[in-house]
């Protein structure tokens, strides 16, 4: 990618109770509309999820993750979502929503590697 572009990213964070608003950062995903790329990365704790609940559905949250991971990725997977253009799905999958899976409010940023940008959110806020 030359030069910087304007990028947004949001955290993406497992709440395992909804009704108690308590939640772990699991995630971030990085997207650009004027390069049409939108990244993601992973990594469940299952410890910190279980600190919250412990009886928490772990195959249910890791299902939830793969699906927004496929959403994500534009990965045909029977969602009508996952063949929208980087920038759309981005929207979708921020908006606000009560569910096992919740976002941050997207932030904004600019760079010229988003792959990078990715690894670095992730390191701060995930790993």
């Amino acid at each position: 990618m030359q030069g910087k572009h304007l990028y947004e990213y949001a955290v993406i964070r497992a709440v395992p109770r909804v009704e108690r608003e308590e939640f772990v950062n699991v995630g971030v995903m990085v997207c650009c509309k004027k390069t049409n790329e939108l990244y993601c990365k992973f990594l469940l704790s299952i410890e910190k999820v279980l600190a919250l609940d412990k009886e928490a559905d772990l195959t249910l949250l890791g299902a939830y993750l793969l699906s927004f991971r496929q959403v994500c990725a534009g990965e045909p997977n029977g969602s009508p979502i996952s063949l929208l253009d980087a920038a759309s799905r981005f929207r979708w999958l921020t908006a606000q929503r009560s569910s096992m899976i919740q976002t941050s409010r997207p932030h904004v940023g600019f760079a010229d590697d988003l792959k990078q940008v990715t690894d670095d959110l992730f390191d701060k806020f995930v790993a």
